[in-house]
């Protein structure tokens, strides 16, 4: 029996196999575990309404976006991202409220025969988790992001009201496929029979692929670029209002991002895509005030965190959960938006990811703390160190996460930029 929330980590952390911590041993390539979970628990996910977003960069903040809006609508909205920073439940949400210690408790007493006859994944599991929290919590709707890919993914059991795409670029390659195409096809595995579908980047080489299978599954296909765009001249600055120009008359307006990123603009344009998808498709009759308010508040509605986010220093420091090529050539964006003596970047990865191209976009002329995150997964810091060197990459290897932030605030002076990335679980351990 368990008893405390500690034991319940304990439990789930041991014995079920978990992709952050072990990579591809943990990932199971068939839906068959996640069905039969969900088949024992009376099939939650039939009983609530869902928007599912896949892709490769983006999919949580456009997920929290989109929650945002609809939390302005006055809606119950349950929110399943993943993985998650500080503690398990930032993955299950309802209107940015964490579900319960007591609700996750039950669940693994009520469920204990069941999971062990089964055997799911970490993943597996807590979408099983989410689904019943979400139903038995009569929510209105579920934005329900993917965890990897999209065909295969965990959270595909669902006929959603929607489902968005928001980027394709490589990452899991060894899993998803080592080319665009076959990444695409995999995230393009949501797509559902009359279930409109939204891009949110215009690759124009992947667009036969989701076109395809759109036509296959008789579902309405959008492109964001075709619904909504921002004015030229505010297009990276995101310390202004960003203004809206929409074929929808609804969604001409501007509005103060509180996600400041650079990156994040294409995120809003999705996000506010999906506005349009819901209203004129699906009838949701969100007002003006609803999208702009969520817009305006995704921080405070959807409780977001690790996405370029400002830390607590008395200087300049940000930590910024990019991962991949996409995400580094991003975050490249926004240094050079940036007014800065010297450049400090705190950096780790996972040891299962092709970081050679990711090190070859990194600033030369920035000084490096090389780290691994508390998990088994992560790169040896001094095996990353010495990859960065044969790239020109300088720096000093370092124990921890926290002794390499605080070796950069010791070594910083006036005007340097401190910035903590490369893997969504060294991020977890400044935030």
């Amino acid at each position: 029996m368990i008893s405390t929330y500690g034991e319940a980590m304990d439990y789930m952390y041991a014995q079920l196999p978990m992709f952050h911590r072990q990579g591809a041993a943990a990932y199971r390539k068939d839906l068959h575990n996640t069905i039969a979970l969900l088949d024992a628990i009376g099939n939650p996910q039939m009983h609530i309404q869902c928007i599912h977003v896949a892709g490769t960069n983006g999919k949580g903040s456009v997920s929290h976006m989109i929650a945002s809006v609809l939390q302005e609508k006055g809606m119950k909205i349950g929110l399943y991202t993943s993985p998650h920073y500080r503690i398990f439940q930032e993955r299950i949400k309802i209107n940015g409220k964490y579900i319960t210690e007591e609700f996750i408790i039950d669940f693994l007493n009520a469920n204990r025969l069941i999971i062990e006859k089964i055997n799911p994944s970490f993943f597996e599991l807590t979408v099983a988790l989410a689904f019943l929290y979400f139903k038995k919590e009569k929510i209105d709707i579920a934005v329900i992001e993917t965890g990897l890919g999209g065909r295969l993914d965990s959270t595909n059991v669902i006929v959603p009201l929607l489902s968005v795409i928001t980027n394709i670029s490589f990452d899991h390659s060894d899993l998803l496929g080592d080319t665009l195409d076959k990444i695409a096809t995999e995230k393009a595995g949501i797509i559902k029979k009359n279930v409109p579908v939204l891009i949110g980047r215009n690759q124009k080489e992947l667009m036969p692929i989701f076109n395809v299978k759109a036509k296959q599954e008789n579902a309405m296909i959008y492109y964001a670029n075709d619904l909504v765009c921002f004015s030229e001249k505010k297009k990276l600055d995101l310390h202004s209002k960003l203004e809206v120009e929409s074929i929808d008359p609804l969604l001409n307006f501007s509005f103060s991002p509180d996600l400041k990123g650079i990156y994040q603009i294409e995120n809003y344009l999705t996000a506010l895509a999906a506005t349009y998808v819901l209203n004129n498709k699906c009838n949701f009759k969100l007002s003006k005030k609803a999208i702009k308010n969520g817009l305006e508040n995704v921080t405070k509605n959807a409780n977001i965190i690790g996405r370029w986010q400002k830390l607590k220093t008395s200087r300049p420091s940000f930590a910024e959960s990019a991962h991949n090529e996409d995400g580094i050539q991003m975050l490249l964006l926004q240094i050079k938006s940036l007014s800065y003596t010297k450049l400090h970047i705190i950096l780790g990865f996972v040891k299962d990811k092709n970081i050679d191209k990711i090190l070859d976009l990194l600033p030369k002329d920035a000084k490096y703390y090389f780290v691994a995150a508390k998990i088994p997964r992560a790169l040896d810091a001094n095996e990353l160190m010495l990859k960065a060197k044969e790239k020109g990459l300088q720096g000093k290897s370092y124990s921890s996460v926290k002794s390499a932030f605080s070796a950069s605030q010791r070594s910083r002076t006036y005007g340097d930029v401190v910035i903590v990335t490369g893997s969504i679980f060294v991020v977890a351990e400044i935030v």
